[in-house]
Order: structure tokens, then sequence, then C-alpha cells
């Protein structure tokens, strides 16, 4: 197991190495001069190039990267060209209100996927079974940018029911949590309906009912729990997937999380602070299928042999 461990962990090196390259080029290549949006269209030229010089803008791309990648093998995530700070502080500040977020996310998309997915089991084929599954099909259908808005108008606007932006309070986080939960929903309620219907065919399921347990006992506490095995696993994989649907969902409703400061950084050209949010998402994303993979190890020995 530890030899496993140690593999996986060396493959995640490659893995980061060619996300911070690929995030380096790109925002390279997007016009646009940092400095000048700092200062603004009518600061002069000989001020331009001052603070070019004193980001370090003016050197080679080569030796940019070089110094980028060096401070990430130290720790070092570089400093925000608009608040002078370090990223990584920056980043840890907003850190817990996307985890706030997501965790609120993660419990709406179980509360909506398990009871769809358990009625269209039960109801294969029936009336309520496609009603299930035409809400999750909806659920699925509807990207974060357009639910947002329709949510806030709706019930912030029209009702006056929620905040629409903002956070303070448990009713700021329903809005945001309900739109980044409904897609994830839905993904969910599909694989609990068809985990759900293969354990109903086990005989372990009759022979419960034939000890004298209630046909509600036998697929509630036997067959649901066995069927909650791979949505768990979806569940793990999708949490990466969560912290990236927070970077439009946090924008629509002003939520101050890392998806937010990263759109941020992007309109001030804020080069490092664009580089250490998606490199912090796509090391989560990354840790998160390693844990999975190292569980799927820990579970079924063949797969650390293979």
């Amino acid at each position: 197991m530890i030899r496993f461990t140690i593999r996986r962990l060396l493959l995640t090196v490659p893995v980061l190495l060619g996300v911070a390259t690929l995030v380096f080029s790109l925002l390279h290549l997007v016009p646009g001069d940092p400095a000048l949006a700092m200062l603004g269209e009518s600061a002069s030229a000989s001020d331009v190039e001052e603070l070019r010089e004193r980001l370090g803008l003016e050197r080679p791309l080569p030796a940019q990267y070089v110094q980028f990648v060096t401070g990430l093998v130290q720790g070092d995530l570089g400093t925000s060209f608009r608040y002078g700070t370090p990223v990584a502080q920056e980043i840890g500040q907003r850190l817990p209100r996307t985890l706030e977020l997501a965790a609120a996310a993660m419990v709406v998309a179980v509360c909506l996927a398990i009871p769809l997915g358990v009625l269209g089991a039960l109801f294969r084929g029936q009336a309520i079974d496609q009603a299930a599954m035409t809400v999750s099909l909806i659920g699925i259908s509807m990207p974060n940018f357009w639910l947002g808005p329709l949510l806030a108008i709706v019930f912030a606007v029209m009702l006056g029911w929620l905040p629409v932006s903002g956070t303070g309070t448990w009713r700021h986080l329903v809005l945001p949590a309900v739109t980044l939960g409904t897609a994830l929903s839905a993904v969910l309620a599909r694989m609990t309906r068809a985990s759900l219907i293969e354990e109903l065919r086990e005989l372990y399921v009759l022979a419960a009912q034939a000890r004298g347990l209630s046909k509600r006992r036998a697929i509630l506490g036997h067959a649901l729990r066995n069927s909650l095995i791979p949505v768990v696993t979806i569940l793990g994989l999708q949490f990466g997937a969560v912290l990236t649907g927070t970077i439009i969902t946090e924008t629509i409703f002003a939520w101050p999380g890392v998806g937010r400061l990263l759109i941020q950084a992007i309109n001030f050209r804020d080069y490092p602070l664009v580089q250490g949010c998606i490199l912090f998402i796509a090391s989560i994303y990354v840790m998160v299928n390693l844990l999975v993979d190292l569980a799927y190890g820990w579970l079924d020995p063949r797969i650390r042999y293979e």
C-alpha cells in the first residue's frame, strides 16, 4: 500500500506542473498590460515602464517562468500586483467562504438527489419515475449562469424572500448553494436510481424480507445502503467540479470566495493571483482524485497490484 501511495503521489507532480505551465503561458498571451491596468489609461509612459520594472514584467518570459516554478517549489505563490500581499494570504482569507459554499451545495445536492433516485428506482417505469427523472434532466440542463440570475430574480427581486448577494446569515447562502447544487443533484439522482435498481435485484433483499423485515426496512436498511457506495464515489470526484463551479456562482451572487477573487484577478491582469487561484483549484481537484484512488486501492487490493 505504501508503494502504491508513493506512486500515485509522484504521478500528481507532472499534472500540477503541466497545469502551472499552461496557466502561465495562456495568461501571458492574453492582451493587456497589468501596469497600465493598475495606473489607469491616463498614466504616463514613464510611470508605466517604472511599474513594469518594479513588478518584473520587463524580463523575458523564460526568466519569469523559471522564477514562477522556483517559487512554487519553495511554496511561494508570489505577491499580488493589486493588493501587494502574498497570494497565499489572499487565497487563505477567502478559502473558508468557498468551502462553506461548496459544503452547502453538496448538502443541497444530496437532499435533492437521494429522494429522487429512490422514488425513481421504487416506481421504475411509472409516472413517478418519469417525473423524477424529468426533474433531474431539467436540473442537469440548466447552467449556473442562467439558473443563478433566475433564482435571484424570482426569490430576491420579485418575492423578496432572500438577499440577492453578499454574506452574513444563512439566508445569503441559500441561493448560491441551490444554484451550485442543482446540477450535481441531477447526476447523483440518476446514479442513485441506477445503483438501487441493481441492488433490488439481489437475493439478499428477498432474504431480508423472508426473515421478517418489512419491505421498507429491507430497501432502506439494506439495498439503499449498499447502493450508495458508487454515489459516495461520485460525490468525492464531483467535489473538485463543485469548487470549479463556484467561480461563476460566486460572481453572480457577489460571494467573497476564491472563485470571485479569480475573476477579479483576471480583470485586473493580476498574473500571480490568477496563477495562484487556478493552481489552488487544480490542486484540490487532483488531491480529491488521489484520495479516491487511494481509497480504491485500500478497499480492493487487486487495484494496487495492477
